[in-house]
């Protein structure tokens, strides 16, 4: 099983990400070195939304669709799932 996640920054952005274990990418993003470099200077970040996708494939595909919404539609697809 694989996730599509969302986080908001410090700053109020939105980082788009995927992983096969959400709770240990969480971490690496809130602390250790092996988080990616956006959220790095960022912190820290919480987790605002996940999907669940069976493949690594379609986890990619909704990562890359996710990342394509503006900032308002990312937070209604946020909004929506509260």
């Amino acid at each position: 099983m694989y996730y599509v996640y969302m986080l908001e920054c410090a700053d109020a952005s939105i980082y788009v990400g995927s992983t096969n274990d959400l709770t240990r990418r969480l971490k690496q993003h809130n602390g250790s070195k092996s988080g990616a470099h956006y959220t790095k200077i960022r912190r820290p970040v919480v987790l605002r939304y996940s999907e669940r996708v069976r493949t690594l494939a379609k986890a990619r595909a909704r990562e890359a669709e996710l990342k394509r919404l503006t900032r308002q539609e990312k937070l209604e697809l946020i909004s929506s799932s509260v």
